[in-house]
């Protein structure tokens, strides 16, 4: 049994998909929301870990504040970068058309953070992928904005809805790119020991 700091479908379905059983914790309920301005000069693996670590503290310091088992926090960030330039999530579509028109024919890293805390042991894993965008027309990105699936989004798009398409291919992990790399989330299980076969 283990807390999810994060309220993302998509990773509590890959908890599911590898038998892990949970229970959703948001970090910034009751308390202040980790701020995810990137700091001047930040590269994309450090402020994914940087973020990855906080949500995991705040999480924990949430749990203190209520009689809940102490069970370990897993808590993750996912970054788009292009360049070394952090592509958050964008304000509205015109951002989101920004940011696509940038990926567009290129290839791009997507960072995911995860780390694990149980009292004053914090562990942290890295995954880094590439994936490729083919070329994108204005007809394309008209089509994928009504989606709305850019919403809430690290550079606009998630792999597992529309966006699929675009991507001529990646090499790295898969549910990485989706929010939460299964191989490094099975170590930190493993190193907690919370009976994950």
């Amino acid at each position: 049994m283990i807390y999810l700091a994060s309220g993302s479908p998509r990773r509590g379905e890959l908890l599911t998909r590898i038998g892990v059983t949970y229970q959703v914790l948001m970090p910034g309920q009751g308390l202040e929301a980790v701020d995810e301005t990137p700091h001047s000069g930040e590269n994309p693996v450090d402020y994914a870990l940087r973020l990855a670590k906080a949500k995991a503290l705040a999480g924990w310091a949430r749990l203190e504040q209520t009689s809940l088992p102490r069970h370990p926090i897993l808590a993750a960030d996912t970054t788009v970068a292009l360049d070394d330039a952090i592509l958050g999530k964008p304000a509205d579509a015109d951002e989101a058309r920004t940011m696509l028109r940038q990926l567009s024919g290129r290839m791009h890293l997507v960072v995911t953070a995860i780390a694990m805390i149980r009292g004053p042991v914090l562990e942290s894993r890295i995954s880094v992928t590439r994936v490729w965008f083919r070329t994108l027309s204005e007809h394309d990105l008209d089509e994928f904005l009504e989606t709305g699936e850019y919403h809430d989004k690290a550079g606009s798009y998630g792999i597992q809805g529309q966006a699929a398409r675009f991507i001529e291919r990646i090499d790295g992990s898969p549910s990485g790119v989706m929010g939460l790399p299964l191989f490094e989330t099975d170590q930190l299980l493993a190193l907690f020991d919370t009976g994950v076969p």
